[in-house]
């Protein structure tokens, strides 16, 4: 876990921008998913910016389907969950116009696709709180939840919504 491990190694940095955190990560941020109900994907009240829950899509297709364990590995599930992240943030960047307003993620909520049985709903979860702390150190450290789940839209194996702090 890069929280653990990194935490006290960084430091808010002044001249911070995110984008080039994000080149440096090798992430390219796509146009972000349209709402698939009766929604929208971002609120904005006061300094806090809501995301709606985000899926693992990639190029309009669901990329990471069906129960975690079951029809695919913890490790691909952390892969879905650094996607939702990728989108949640994509969502945002639209809405704000640069990830460089936010100067706090605050919550993350993670739903897992999981049979009864599974318990390890926060291993997963930890692709998208890792990802977050990669993007935005310090800034990136979150309250969060990680549930299981019977079923996700769209059969999605994650879903992922977040709470960031704006100026």
């Amino acid at each position: 876990m890069i929280y653990e491990d990194k935490v006290k190694a960084y430091t808010v940095k002044a001249d911070f921008v995110i984008d080039k955190r994000l080149d440096a990560l090798n992430i390219i941020l796509p146009s972000p998913p349209k709402p698939a109900g009766s929604y929208v994907s971002v609120v904005i009240t006061g300094k806090l910016a809501f995301v709606s829950g985000q899926i693992p899509i990639k190029d309009g297709k669901v990329i990471y389907a069906g129960k975690v364990s079951k029809d695919l590995s913890v490790e691909d599930a952390q892969k879905a969950a650094r996607l939702c992240v990728i989108n949640a943030l994509a969502q945002l960047k639209t809405e704000l116009g640069s990830l460089d307003r936010i100067s706090k993620i605050v919550r993350v909520s993670g739903f897992v696709n999981s049979p009864p049985e599974f318990t390890d709903q926060p291993k997963v979860i930890n692709g998208a709180s890792d990802l977050l702390f990669e993007i935005f150190e310090q800034r990136g450290q979150h309250t969060r939840i990680a549930v299981g789940v019977s079923s996700l839209p769209l059969n999605s194996a994650v879903e992922i919504d977040l709470i960031a702090e704006i100026n």
